[in-house]
């Protein structure tokens, strides 16, 4: 009977942590007038449980590996089976030797049309498209995931984002918004495309030193890692003179900017002057919150 109990035991362990997010689902509904509708809350559950219980690597992760995250449905138009909603995404990182967790990934999708039947089978293909909603969640899943690598291993989330790419490519076959070049310079496809561009491996592989150079020494040389932030911003400065204004800059500050602002204006004083002038060039739409910063 012992025997059995632990296997039992070890059964659920290795179900339990196999997956990789613990993501946080909630759909908003107040724009429909029928919010109260229970066909949103069974929506929210369904996507819960698919996000979470989908296997998306062949890695293990522990309960405390688990990439913190949440996404945000707001839905604009429903008609029958037919949605109209826009997607916030955002994720975070544990800091070494901290209890502190970095925002990493903030990105709001705007072009989030899906059909969804209550109830539905919701499963993932890695080659096939099977829906504007499967495919819309699994790109943003592999964006998490592959931000998240880069910032732990430099350009460790190449194999995440090929498959976001594939799921971009698979799904312009649909007529959905956001998958196609002529969607705009801040579509999912002008995300992925970006990202996997060598011109813009300068913003890849500062994620990589703000967080493994900067934040994570920081609980043993609280200084030095300051630096190493702001050393930072000179290398995203260099990507800024090539390419002005791209989009990939501002996906970067959008989850950084208030971390920064708060780094900077903290702890031990460094020399922020350049930093501030470099930072109201590269990231002009934060340029309030560089003025804020006090050292």
């Amino acid at each position: 009977m012992r025997r059995l109990i632990l296997l039992f035991a070890f059964l659920f362990s290795a179900v339990g942590f196999s997956q990789e997010l613990n993501c946080t689902v909630n759909v908003i509904a107040q724009q429909t007038g029928n919010e109260n509708d229970i066909i949103f809350k069974t929506l929210e559950k369904q996507l819960t449980e698919f996000i979470n219980n989908t296997k998306w690597t062949d890695k293990t992760f522990k309960q405390n590996e688990l990439i913190n995250c949440s996404m945000v449905i707001n839905v604009k138009e429903n008609n029958n089976d037919m949605f109209s909603a826009s997607l916030q995404v955002s994720s975070s990182r544990p800091i070494f030797n901290s209890t502190y967790s970095s925002p990493i990934f903030n990105y709001n999708d705007k072009d989030f049309n899906f059909q969804y039947l209550e109830f539905q089978n919701l499963v993932f293909n890695e080659t096939q498209f099977e829906s504007n909603l499967i495919s819309v969640l699994a790109f943003h899943v592999y964006m998490i995931l592959g931000m998240d690598a880069d910032s732990f291993e430099l350009n460790g989330g190449d194999d995440y984002f090929e498959q976001a790419q594939t799921i971009a490519n698979y799904s312009q076959q649909l007529n959905g918004q956001g998958w196609k070049l002529e969607d705009g310079l801040q579509s999912r496809f002008a995300l992925i495309n970006s990202l996997m561009s060598p011109t813009y491996s300068g913003i890849r592989s500062a994620i990589y030193k703000y967080h493994i150079e900067g934040l994570d020494i920081m609980n043993e040389n609280l200084k030095e890692g300051k630096n190493n932030i702001i050393s930072v911003f000179n290398d995203l400065k260099k990507v800024h003179n090539s390419r002005p204004n791209s989009f990939l800059m501002r996906v970067f500050f959008d989850a950084k900017a208030d971390e920064i602002t708060d780094i900077l204006s903290g702890g031990p004083n460094v020399n922020i002057s350049n930093a501030k002038d470099i930072l109201d060039k590269i990231a002009p739409m934060y340029s309030q919150k560089w003025r804020n910063i006090k050292n």
